[in-house]
């Protein structure tokens, strides 16, 4: 069978071509993801390949085998509360953020759910970035069940690769703040970035491939003293989450928080070339089911009333744990914080999940940015309706003294 190569989120991963579920596409989406060459960035892929490739990650004929996220039998509900009543154009904003879904939980119930795109709420979309939340509670999981002591323990001491690196000087605290000091370039432009080298690394024989590149990068400065965006270190929380609970990441997603939160759909999580999940990226998840995510954190956490993290871990994770040089901005433990109390999983092309616990609100956005995987206009404008949605709670007199 033909092997093919993708490149996501800057990382290049194996696949079989004529993967199981490939022929449950349509006849449309197979024609339009045929046309992708075996050495293909999502980055540069025409907005219609985007369009039908977002939902269908997992089951592209050039991409890598994934990890089945198990559901349980019995979904948590969502009650339908009133319609939201907004002040802007909801059906103008999805076309302007080429939304795919947009789902808004507010005190638990379901207060307005749309798609677009010839997506539904059958459907499974990728997270990019959002993972790197989900990933970072996992990591609080298996501190709670025992399988890591201390987020001041060193990096090296559960991967000892590491040991003899920059990261032998990196606790899981600065790694999961993205505070290493280690030198990563995140630029995808750049044919010289750290995300492009790695692409044509080849580890040596049985060592994993991101643990390989990562122990030969050198140090840029003291650990703690800055922040780095860097996706390379999320995916290596992933092997040290693995690595401590002895499970795959997709296995431990779904005993801890899948099953037992009540997903109504399994999900997928795709692999690397060494066969481990991507904890940076690529979960595939019914976009009522990141908002069900959502609303689990905002509630604690908690499952029969028991939270599955450390007393206190949430109220660090999703508060500004370091400086990222924006106004009112910060990061906690790779969740992205405002100075107001919310906090959000955020990731390229407008996929997102916002949560505000003064309004017991829980957005879940998926979708396919005409103006590119970061674009600052369109991050703006989800920006503005996050307020916008504030404002109509508020408005409502939800979250005010006496309200």
């Amino acid at each position: 069978m033909k092997l093919g190569k993708i490149v996501l989120g800057g990382l290049a991963v194996l696949a079989i071509a004529g993967a199981a579920g490939w022929f449950s596409l349509d006849k449309e989406t197979r024609g339009l993801l045929s046309t992708l060459p075996t050495n293909s960035d999502v980055l540069f892929w025409s907005q219609r390949q985007r369009d039908a490739g977002f939902r269908a990650l997992d089951r592209l004929p050039v991409l890598a085998k994934a990890h089945v996220v198990a559901a349980g039998a019995a979904p948590s509900a969502l009650p339908p509360g009133p319609p939201l009543a907004l002040s802007l154009d909801v059906d103008a904003y999805m076309a302007q953020q080429r939304s795919a879904a947009l789902v808004i939980l507010q005190d638990g119930k379901l207060r307005l759910e749309r798609y677009g795109l010839g997506f539904d709420r059958e459907g499974r979309w990728t997270s990019f970035s959002v993972a790197k939340s989900i990933t970072s509670t996992l990591l609080g999981a298996a501190v709670r069940d025992g399988h890591i002591r201390s987020l001041d323990d060193k990096v090296s001491d559960y991967i000892v690769e590491m040991k003899g690196s920059a990261y032998d000087a990196v606790s899981i605290r600065q790694l999961l703040t993205m505070t290493s000091g280690v030198r990563w370039n995140e630029n995808y432009g750049d044919p010289q970035s750290d995300v492009a080298r790695f692409n044509n690394h080849r580890p040596e024989p049985g060592a994993d491939a991101l643990v390989s590149y990562l122990r030969q990068l050198p140090r840029a400065a003291p650990a703690g003293t800055r922040w780095n965006y860097s996706t390379g270190e999320t995916n290596l929380v992933g092997v040290l989450v693995a690595r401590a609970t002895g499970k795959p990441l997709a296995t431990y997603l779904s005993e801890k928080i899948w099953r037992p939160a009540g997903m109504e759909q399994q999900a997928t999580w795709i692999l690397n070339r060494s066969g481990q999940e991507i904890s940076g990226c690529c979960i595939q998840a019914a976009t009522r089911d990141f908002a069900r995510f959502g609303q689990f954190v905002l509630d604690g956490a908690r499952i029969g009333g028991q939270p599955i993290v450390p007393d206190g871990w949430l109220a660090e994770a999703t508060t500004r744990r370091t400086d990222i040089g924006q106004p009112g901005r910060g990061y906690g433990y790779q969740w992205w914080t405002y100075d107001d109390g919310s906090f959000a999983a955020r990731g390229i092309f407008g996929q997102g999940i916002f949560i505000d616990p003064k309004r017991r609100l829980v957005i879940a956005s998926n979708g396919n940015w005409a103006g590119g995987a970061s674009n600052r206009a369109d991050s703006a404008a989800r920006e503005s309706f996050y307020r916008a949605v504030q404002k109509a709670i508020d408005d409502e007199g939800v979250g005010k003294p006496g309200g």
